[in-house]
């Protein structure tokens, strides 16, 4: 980047030093975003506006919080652990990814703040949705973990994060998922704009693509996916209250979610370069968990 290099030094530890494989035109414009848009979670969420919910309500948002934290873990340690194996040449995409994973750590304290407002203990965490993220960990790939960590998997994040706020039953709930939204649009866009650069300088990645999902899906096949207390924890908070009505109110709003996810990532997947018909095909393979 303009510096004298003295030989004779050690030579650098890292996995990727092929700009095509790690780069992205957006990378500095969302870095300096992200910069800008930092905020405090002891300041940019009203705390003291906590309200008594039900009991029925409150235990729903603290195993939908439970979920989130555990999932936003995950997205912790994913970009950490890209960053420490990249060339610093590269410096706007390590840069970044450090904001990212600040991000991430800033909403694993605010799904968590806010899960134990009122409760002392977290929720379920799912065999099943731990089977889910450990597929991620293992991805060895800087562009497959960054397309199925933000382009698949926080992408239908960012539904649920819309979805929750749209329905959250308190205002605290609202903001810690609208500032958390903020955030992982940010992740998402630079997931679907490296993905899409690795594909116009290499079509046939398309093929390594494919394969992630694919080999993802038949990881998970026998997993149970999303757990029924977090299903039931949406419809709960969708419905609002416990009548007939309002239930099945509740049921077709997790559904429409659901249909929602789908129908984004297939538009992320076609903008990278998918045909139509692959995308819808590789959308429904896609974790039942969400991430």
């Amino acid at each position: 980047r303009g510096a004298l290099v003295e030989p004779g030094g050690p030579a650098l530890a890292v996995d990727w030093v092929d700009r095509d494989l790690v780069w992205a035109d957006l990378a500095p414009r969302l870095y300096a975003q992200a910069t800008a848009n930092q905020w405090d979670p002891a300041t940019a969420v009203d705390w003291a506006a906590a309200v008594s919910l039900p009991d029925s309500v409150e235990d729903a948002v603290v195993q939908v919080m439970t979920y989130l934290v555990e999932n936003e873990q995950a997205a912790l340690m994913i970009p950490a652990r890209l960053l420490s194996r990249l060339h610093p040449h590269f410096r706007e995409v390590m840069q970044l990814l450090a904001a990212q994973a600040a991000d991430e750590a800033r909403h694993v304290e605010i799904f968590t703040r806010r899960a134990l407002l009122h409760r002392d203990t977290l929720g379920l965490s799912g065999a099943g949705g731990r089977a889910s993220l450990q597929t991620l960990m293992e991805e060895p790939d800087f562009t497959l973990a960054s397309f199925l960590l933000s382009v698949l998997g926080e992408g239908s994040f960012l539904d649920l994060l819309h979805f929750l706020h749209r329905h959250a039953p308190d205002r605290v709930t609202a903001e810690v998922t609208r500032l958390a939204a903020r955030d992982e649009a940010r992740h998402v866009a630079f997931g679907v704009a490296h993905t899409a650069h690795v594909v116009r300088t290499d079509r046939a990645f398309l093929h390594r693509l494919r394969t992630a999902v694919e080999r993802r899906h038949a990881a998970l096949v026998d997993t149970a996916g999303l757990n029924k207390q977090v299903f039931d924890a949406l419809v709960i908070l969708a419905a609002g209250s416990w009548t007939p009505a309002a239930i099945g109110h509740g049921w077709q709003e997790v559904l429409r979610l659901q249909q929602a996810m789908d129908e984004g990532r297939r538009r992320r997947l076609e903008y990278i370069g998918f045909p139509a018909d692959e995308a819808a095909a590789l959308s429904a393979l896609h974790t039942r968990n969400f991430m």
